[in-house]
């Protein structure tokens, strides 16, 4: 059955689906919209080296966020898993291949200058190489958890943050009992 036939039967009236990027919105008689906001998902690498130091990017001053921290990742594209996302976003943004994960933990989070709300899927992350090539980042750094305090990130990885710094989330121990 079609998108329109459904929506007709549920509200008995002729009915129009339009959708962009951040909104699936309905027209019933072309006259009244009911707009629902998308949850964009998005994962993150939480990458961690033998030091303890974890890689953080930071956005392009012509990013969304300009100038803002944040963990290496990105959206997910239709009929992508999680994992293949990840391993992709890796690829384009660090030139690294993923070679495990496990999800750490998700977080919803709505900025006001958005319409969309982002899932955010967090994952700890171990790469073939460390070394790693800032290919989307304005820079880089290898920080210890305790340090993360000390940059500006974006609001949904401070829960994250929080836990990385006071050792209750420990990525290579998660990963290395798997």
């Amino acid at each position: 059955m079609r998108a329109q036939e459904i929506l007709e039967q549920k509200f008995g009236v002729a009915a129009d689906v339009w959708s962009v990027t951040s909104y699936k919105a309905l027209y019933i008689d072309g006259m009244n919209k009911i707009a629902e906001p998308l949850v964009k998902t998005v994962v993150a690498a939480v990458i961690e080296r033998a030091d303890r130091r974890i890689l953080i990017g930071q956005r392009r001053r012509r990013d969304s966020s300009p100038l803002k921290w944040e963990f290496p990742g990105g959206k997910m594209e239709e009929g992508e898993t999680a994992e293949v996302a990840l391993a992709r976003e890796l690829r384009e943004e660090l030139h690294v291949t993923l070679v495990k994960s496990v999800e750490l933990g998700r977080v919803q989070h709505k900025y006001s200058d958005r319409d969309e709300t982002f899932e955010i899927r967090f994952f700890a992350v171990t790469l073939q190489d460390d070394a790693v090539q800032p290919i989307t980042f304005e820079q880089i750094a290898w920080v210890l958890p305790k340090e993360l305090g000390q940059y500006d990130f974006l609001a949904a990885n401070r829960q994250l943050i929080a836990q990385l710094a006071t050792g209750r989330i420990k990525p290579t121990e998660i990963l290395d009992s798997l």
